[in-house]
């Protein structure tokens, strides 16, 4: 995660319902369900659920997502992650043991002599 010192974090045992959005890095421990905007880093840990649209720059997973993501440079998907929707990304990284159900859209530029 970038350094920042604008972290903020959803704790163990906590739901939050509705709309989020933010400009500073967000740390998931407990459960998030609606919608989530950042312009920074999300980050699921493994406890974490979040049931959710998501759109940030960049996310990492490693508890369950289940939505739409819209990441803006990278989403990883780490070995204890369980995802559930469809993923646009610039960079995806699915690790083995990552479970992942749904359709992957990645805005790359192809060489021309492809």
């Amino acid at each position: 995660m970038a350094t920042n010192d604008n972290i903020n974090i959803i704790g163990k045992g906590i739901t939050i319902r509705g709309s989020h959005t933010g400009a500073g890095d967000l740390v998931v421990e407990g459960r998030v369900e609606g919608q989530v905007n950042l312009k920074n880093h999300l980050t699921i840990e493994s406890s974490g659920v979040v049931e959710a649209d998501i759109r940030a720059d960049e996310l990492t997973i490693n508890g369950s997502a289940s939505g739409n993501i819209d990441a803006g440079t990278k989403c990883s998907i780490n070995q204890s992650a369980k995802v559930n929707g469809d993923i646009k990304a610039t960079r995806v990284v699915i690790e083995d043991g990552a479970v992942f159900n749904g359709s992957i859209e990645m805005d790359v530029k192809l060489p021309d002599d492809i």
